[in-house]
């Protein structure tokens, strides 16, 4: 399992962008950017805080446990033992 981040699914319910949520917490786009594809390592409490004061919502509702997506493999790539 791995963390997910669900800031595109709070902003749609909102109707709200993250040009938006950028504009009104200060974080920059980069940042919101790398949450978005999930390419962020970590979270730290200052982001997450600035997020829900936004949103009005809770830590819960912005992260939540889920499945790990299967990764395939780009077309061409070889690898040792099948993998």
């Amino acid at each position: 399992m791995t963390v997910e981040v669900r800031v595109d699914e709070l902003l749609e319910e909102r109707g709200r962008s993250y040009y938006w949520l950028s504009k009104e917490t200060g974080i920059s786009h980069t940042t919101l950017w790398r949450l978005k594809k999930g390419k962020a390592l970590g979270i730290n409490f200052a982001t997450l805080e600035k997020i829900c004061g936004a949103l009005g919502c809770q830590p819960g509702d912005v992260l939540r446990m889920a499945r790990e997506k299967k990764t395939s493999r780009k077309r061409g790539a070889k690898g040792k033992n099948g993998s």
